[in-house]
């Protein structure tokens, strides 16, 4: 009798630390981002400053330091078309305290170079940050007028014109490569550190073609430091009402979108990802910063993290059957 007292005792006494244990468990998992953030975050770039995700990852970061309560420091790591700073966040402890700013080099990269991680599943989307499109631009000393010009030209010089690009596998390459598909013309591939590089010897003369982001480009343009010829929106962007689109210029269904996104290590909390992506979507929805984007030739575009880990799997494909059409192999 005392025996099956002292049973009934010990199996209630464990119940209850079972019970109390779970209770816990699951209080921490709710409480993961509680006091979240309790030190600055970074935000790394994995390119050099100036190009999207540089100018969007300040503007929307300075307005998450405000909500968070915490300072948000952007931290330009280029290198191996964003291989190198991606490769940090991919290593960081999932905690939140490191992000990572990409383009949709994000999605082009697994096509161009042998990984050393999975890129559908070493991140956590946070949000999309930006969709814009890319102008195809020239030097102003170069005797093209119009999209079908330079086309001409092109195929008038086989081989002689240089396509710059932010470097292989970035999202200026797979748009130049796509605008070669598309018009049938030989060109030579230049690839540049970064935007700015590309941009800088594109005024120069020394490359004659160049698919820039939009964003990186608008500011020369309006100086009348080179010139644009044709944007690769389905529909002209509002801030260049009268620069016809590609397509429009006869390559019928001709389509290449920028777009930009931010990311956590895979494993991060996701009470700490939510935090990070509402505070992410309160700041693309204020005025102040659509307006910004919008002067840039830039769209807001917030999305949940599921929404964004779906979009990533899609593109992957996507890029992935334009890099086989082109070629283009992992290095």
């Amino acid at each position: 009798m005392t025996r099956t007292r002292i049973s009934k005792s010990c199996f209630l006494l464990v119940a209850g630390c079972l019970a109390a244990g779970a209770q816990a468990a699951l209080a921490q998992k709710g409480d993961a981002a509680a006091g979240f953030p309790s030190r600055p975050i970074r935000v790394i770039v994995p390119f050099t400053p100036g190009g999207q995700p540089d100018v969007f990852a300040r503007l929307v970061g300075q307005k998450m330091s405000e909500s968070l309560g915490q300072q948000v420091v952007v931290d330009n790591r280029p290198g191996a078309g964003g291989l190198v700073g991606s490769k940090i966040v991919v290593e960081a402890n999932p905690d939140g305290y490191t992000l990572l700013s990409n383009s949709s080099s994000h999605t082009i990269l697994p096509s161009v170079r042998k990984l050393p991680f999975d890129t559908a599943r070493a991140f956590s989307g946070v949000s999309m940050t930006y969709s814009a499109a890319y102008l195809l631009v020239v030097p102003n000393s170069l005797n093209a007028k119009t999209a079908q010009d330079l086309i001409a030209l092109a195929k008038a010089r086989p081989g002689q014109l240089n396509l710059a690009s932010a470097g292989r596998g970035s999202g200026t390459h797979f748009a130049g490569e796509m605008l070669k598909q598309a018009a049938g013309i030989e060109v030579e591939h230049v690839p540049y550190k970064g935007i700015p590089e590309a941009t800088t010897d594109l005024i120069a003369g020394r490359v004659q073609l160049f698919m820039a982001p939009l964003a990186s480009a608008m500011p020369l343009i309006r100086e009348g430091r080179m010139r644009a010829l044709g944007v690769t929106s389905p529909k002209r962007v509002s801030v260049l009402p009268d620069l016809p689109t590609i397509a429009e210029s006869g390559l019928k269904g001709f389509r290449w979108d920028s777009w930009g996104a931010i990311y956590a290590p895979a494993k991060t909390p996701r009470a700490i990802v939510d935090k990070l992506n509402k505070a992410m979507v309160a700041a693309l929805g204020l005025p102040d910063v659509q307006k910004t984007m919008r002067n840039l030739g830039a769209e807001p575009a917030p999305t949940t993290p599921a929404e964004l880990d779906k979009f990533v799997v899609q593109d992957l494909a996507t890029v992935a059957k334009l890099a086989k059409a082109a070629g283009i192999q992992p290095e």
